[in-house]
Order: C-alpha cells, then sequence, then structure tokens
C-alpha cells in the first residue's frame, strides 16, 4: 500500500486584527507499506513514513508582501521513520516483534531567536501471549530511547538530552463467569537518570445483565521529564533552562475511574437507547512546571500535587434511521502547593455536546453539531468568554462517487470577537492564551471517489 498527500493553504485573517488565524503552510506525506505472508501462520510488515511542513504566520500583510516588514513566526518540521513488526500464530500462542526508528527536524523562528534541533527515537518491543479458555496471559519487554540534539544554542547551556527507558510486563485477562471479566497487568521500567520504576492496574467488568453493565479501573503511571511541554512551546523554548536530572525527578500519576452503562430497544427494535455514566480521578505527584528564574525559565517539580476529578455521561437515541447524541462532562483540575490551590488554566468545568445524524443507507448522510464550553481561567489571571461552537454537514452518495458539504463553525465564534488576543505592539505582540477558535466560519466541500 502506498499512501501520498500534499495539502497547502494561504495564510488568512478572518477577524481583521492583522494577524493570522490561519497560517500559510505547505505539507507533504508519503507513506509506503509492505506486507509480506511466508506462511499462514506468519505476517510481515515493512513500512516508512515521511512528513515535510512548513508554516509561517504572524503579520497579514508583511505575509501578503505589502509590508517590508513585521512579526512572523516560522514552523518547519521534517519527520521521517520506519516500521517493522513479525507476527507468528501457533494454536493458541502468539508471538510478536516490533521496532520503529524516527528522527524528527524541527525549526521555530521568531524575531532575534531561532529554536532548532533534531530528536531520534527508537522502539523495540517483543511479546508472548497465550489464550486459553477462560484465560489470557501477554508478557513480554521493550526498550525506548529518545535523544534530542540542540543545533543553535541561544542559551548558556544547550537543552541536549539522552534518555533511554527498558520494561519488562505481564498482563492477564480473566474470564471468571459471563457476568464478571478482570483485566491485571504489572509492569516495571528503568529509566536512564531516573531509577526504577513499578506500574500495576487492574479493571473489572461486571456484567449485571444483557443490557447492564459497569467497568471499574485503576492504574498508575509517570513520565520522565524534557523540555517538550505545553508551557515551554507557549515560550518557543525561548530563555527556557535546561531539565536537570539532579534536580528533576519522575512524574508520578494515579488514577481510577468507573462508569455504567444501560442499553436497551423498544417497539421491535426501531427504537433504541443508552447511556453511560462515568467517574474519573487522576493525580498527579511531584509535577513539572516552568517557573520564572530571574530572566530564564526553570523546571521545577512543585512540592504538591496535581489533581483532575469529575464525571461524564453520554446518551444515544436513535429511531430507525434517526440518531441523537447527547453528552456531558463536568471536571475540576487543581494544583495543590501547599496550602495554597489553584485551578488549572485552559480547562472548562462544563463542557455540552450534542449530535443530530440522519443516515440513509447508500444515500444520504446529514448531521448537525453543538458544543458548549464554559468559562475558563487563564494563566494572566482573567476568565475567558464561555461559547458555542455549531456545524452541520451533508453527504450524497452515489455507486461510484459522493458529494459532501460542511458548514463548520457557523455562528462564526471567535475568541477576538471576546476582545484583543496579545498586547504590546504588532512588531513584537505578546499573546494570550488562545481558548476558543480563531479562524471562525469555515465552509469545506469535495468529491470522494471509488476506483
Amino acid at each position: 500500500t502506498v499512501f501520498g498527500s500534499r495539502n497547502s493553504n494561504k495564510a488568512f485573517d478572518p477577524s481583521g486584527t492583522g494577524l493570522t488565524a490561519i497560517p500559510e503552510f505547505e505539507r507533504w506525506v508519503f507513506s509506503p507499506d509492505l506486507f509480506y505472508y511466508p506462511n499462514e501462520k506468519t505476517q510481515i510488515q515493512l513500512g516508512i513514513s515521511f512528513t515535510g511542513e512548513e508554516r509561517r504566520g504572524g503579520d497579514i500583510e508583511f505575509l501578503d508582501g505589502n509590508k517590508p516588514s513585521g512579526y512572523v513566526e516560522f514552523n518547519n518540521s521534517d519527520r521521517f521513520s520506519t516500521r517493522f513488526s513479525w507476527e507468528r500464530r501457533s494454536g493458541r500462542s502468539h508471538l510478536t516483534l516490533k521496532n520503529s526508528l524516527g528522527h524528527f527536524h524541527r525549526m521555530v523562528e521568531i524575531p532575534g531567536y531561532i529554536f532548532k534541533g533534531n530528536q531520534f527515537s527508537t522502539f523495540t518491543e517483543f511479546t508472548y501471549s497465550y489464550n486459553g479458555e477462560k484465560t489470557e496471559w501477554i508478557g513480554g519487554l521493550n526498550i525506548i530511547s529518545d535523544r534530542f540534539k540542540e543545533e543553535i544554542a541561544t542559551q548558556p547551556d544547550k537543552r541536549d538530552y539522552d534518555d533511554l527507558a527498558g520494561g519488562v510486563f505481564i498482563q492477564q485477562n480473566l474470564s471468571i463467569s459471563e457476568h464478571i471479566k478482570i483485566e491485571s497487568g504489572l509492569r516495571g521500567d528503568i529509566v536512564k537518570d531516573y531509577g526504577f520504576v513499578v506500574l500495576p492496574r487492574i479493571a473489572v467488568l461486571f456484567r449485571f445483565s444483557s443490557q447492564l453493565s459497569s467497568r471499574i479501573g485503576a492504574g498508575m503511571g509517570y513520565k520522565a521529564p524534557n523540555i517538550f511541554t505545553e508551557e515551554s512551546e507557549r515560550l518557543h523554548y525561548r530563555n527556557v533552562l535546561p531539565v536537570d536530572k539532579d534536580q528533576n525527578k519522575f512524574e508520578k500519576s494515579y488514577g481510577f475511574n468507573a462508569d455504567l452503562n444501560y442499553r436497551a430497544s423498544f417497539s421491535d427494535t426501531r427504537w433504541t437507547f443508552s447511556i453511560n455514566h462515568l467517574f474519573f480521578f487522576t493525580r498527579i505527584n511531584d509535577p513539572l512546571l516552568l517557573r520564572p528564574d530571574n530572566n530564564d525559565f526553570r523546571f521545577v517539580n512543585v512540592k504538591g500535587h496535581f489533581d483532575s476529578r469529575g464525571m461524564e455521561t453520554n446518551i444515544r437515541l436513535g429511531y430507525g434511521d434517526l440518531k441523537l447524541f447527547m453528552g456531558y462532562t463536568f471536571t475540576r483540575a487543581d494544583l495543590h502547593e501547599g496550602n495554597k490551590k489553584t485551578e488549572n488554566f485552559l480547562t472548562p468545568r462544563h463542557r455540552l455536546n450534542t449530535v443530530l445524524l440522519y443516515e440513509q443507507e447508500d444515500k444520504w448522510k446529514l448531521g448537525l453539531e453543538a458544543y458548549y464550553f464554559s468559562p475558563q481561567k487563564l494563566s494572566d489571571g482573567t476568565t475567558g468568554r464561555s461559547y458555542w461552537i455549531t456545524g452541520f454537514m451533508a453527504e450524497r452518495l452515489f455507486r461510484k462517487f459522493s458529494l459532501y458539504i460542511n458548514f463548520e463553525n457557523f455562528l462564526d465564534t471567535r475568541q477576538t470577537k471576546f476582545g484583543n488576543i496579545y498586547t504590546g505592539s504588532m512588531s513584537d505582540p505578546v499573546f494570550r492564551d488562545i481558548y476558543a477558535p480563531l479562524d471562525g466560519f469555515v465552509i469545506n466541500g469535495g468529491i470522494k471517489m471509488k476506483f
């Protein structure tokens, strides 16, 4: 198989602020895969992927060639990766070997500053599974490496790093009866410079009847520190100091979730109904945050924890070819630092989603959607506005082709309608948090062909 694509877009400023909401970009993708079947028990896959992208955003008049100078951001990247997998099945046993190699080159440039570097990564995993009548066992080991080399040293120290992690894992899927199933697992990782970590997890499915079921799960995780976070990305990595392996440590997380599911059909299955209600909780100990350090920014493991808790409800109602999906999510996320509690930025407490879909098989697809986001706390101490995003799509299907059209955000919701998105001057803007769309009402359509 071979997949290839080219995408391009002209810079666009729908709000008249003078700054691009959609950057000028060009993207190329090329990805061939080879599948080989030596015999009925063995499968081999080889593949490569290449993605190249160039983006330019900023002063729209400068990008259009109407000004000799202006604020501009360049964001160029090239990504190359390989894929290899070998699978062999024999009776109830299954052996798998996977490997991938990756190279990622990125350049970010703003007036007076350039960030440029290369990232090299590898992943190798071997697994063995045995599928019994009531029990499935899966075990294996993997090795992950991640190395970054900065090309241009604009800081006192380069932000280079060389991470290596090796792990072993085992998982059991146990069917106790028709009504109870258990998935449990244990993983142990050794991470270079940061030590050893053990990660257990468990999930239990209770099937009370054909209509009612519940799943309860819990587990642990970790993240080794590096400079690539949302906070440092917002700063274009300017004045961001390197991670210090002697001062920084793991972020360790603990999570729990539980849900209840009910489904039913009425009137000879013409009416269908299902509902899922989920509770979730996650806690991260010693979260890694970017803090000011004189004129620089330093990564610090905060003495405290970050937690996120909430619930989510999803309802699906169907009548013949018509289906209605409704969902509500409540999230409360806070940083606890000593006796101080701070609400997490850019996290709406309330979200609603509704989708009405009509699908006449092999003829029509029509969809109407609406999403609501409640006010969000911003990093400058202010609070963003609540907003709705709406959309409509239609597709007419024929035997060999189909025609479609999308009306995205047709109410033209834009953050630029709520206030300025930057402070300072056009030549040296300081951007505020972006929490709502900038591109506004977008119409797109096309044709899909089958050969």
